[in-house]
């Protein structure tokens, strides 16, 4: 697959700043691949559009990982924390200004062990983190309640960005649908552009996982199974591969891949050049996904963390 494969304009107006007002209201835009049409619902009629799936989430809960600091000469630094490295206060973190910074200096309670090259480091930080959530980039607004970039089931905090196909549910949406929980602690690297333009010469960092024997089990023996969003996926086929059940994985998925154990996805649209889009492709199919994504620009869908959310069956 090609990186030119990835790519779409997207007015600028349609990027989501703040969350709709309830968690549920926002849309769905449904795509059955054997008939090929297209409904438009609200994420609320969700159970409507289901027959007997097994709803598969990913409870990780996000950190509050951006730290605003001041280096030892009052000037200003940030510590991003990306994942925790052991049980005795080790990170590995990405820090700013990185000229200006070097190992053994003191970020009030961060200390800077070793640089791991583009700006991340290897750190050490005094307690449990206690900064602000880490919004994606393209977020300008200020989040006024910080739950809102939570799923609604977050449970194991690790994660650096929330799995947001999972931010439309509400407890009493879940209330009535069959839910079994995997754990994947999403990292950056998820949403790091494709700088390459073969596909196959993109490395995808690998991410923390963890799926009970129990749950395991009834997700394997399900009828059908709908994953919330592309990093329940990831658990899912690495499992079916024969992956351990506590583990890390890399699992890069693109066009051409074998779905094993995701029968109906469930997603938010996604960012151009993107290891998350070429995911989507593979599962809806190329041409299919780009003519989706233009439906949805026509339509004036949400795009990204915040916006609306996409049903493929």
């Amino acid at each position: 697959m090609k990186r030119s494969e990835l790519e779409y304009t997207l007015p600028r107006e349609l990027v989501a700043q703040r969350p709709a007002e309830r968690r549920d209201e926002s849309r769905l835009l449904v795509y059955d691949r054997a008939s090929g049409q297209t409904r438009h619902r609200r994420f609320t009629e969700l159970p409507e559009e289901l027959e007997r799936e097994l709803v598969v989430v990913n409870d990780t809960r996000v950190v509050p990982a951006r730290l605003r600091l001041r280096r030892e000469t009052g000037g200003e630094a940030e510590v991003l924390l990306l994942e925790r490295l052991n049980g005795h206060g080790e990170w590995e973190g990405l820090a700013r200004p990185s000229r200006k910074l070097r190992a053994g200096q003191r970020l009030g309670p961060v200390e800077l062990l070793e640089s791991l090259g583009d700006g991340r480091w290897r750190l050490r930080l005094v307690g449990e983190p206690t900064g602000e959530v880490p919004l994606p980039p393209y977020i300008t607004e200020p989040l006024v309640d910080p739950e809102r970039y939570q799923t609604v089931y977050a449970e194991h905090e690790g994660s650096a960005a929330a799995p947001t196909a999972g931010l439309h549910f509400t407890a009493e949406l879940l209330a009535g649908l069959d839910v079994e929980r995997v754990t994947l602690h999403v990292g950056l690297d998820t949403f790091r552009p494709v700088s390459v333009d073969d596909l196959a010469e993109h490395e995808l960092h690998s991410e923390r996982y963890e799926a009970a024997p129990e749950a395991w089990g009834r997700i394997r023996d399900a009828d059908r199974v709908l994953a919330v969003g592309t990093t329940t996926v990831r658990v899912l086929e690495s499992l079916a591969r024969g992956a351990p059940l506590a583990g890390r994985t890399d699992l890069f998925i693109t066009p051409g891949f074998e779905f094993r154990r995701t029968d109906t996805l469930l997603t938010n649209f996604h960012l151009p050049a993107s290891t998350l889009l070429a995911l989507v492709m593979a599962f809806a199919g190329v041409e299919q996904t780009r003519r989706l994504y233009e439906l949805a620009i026509e339509e004036r869908y949400r795009f990204y963390s915040f916006g609306d959310a996409m049903l493929i069956r």
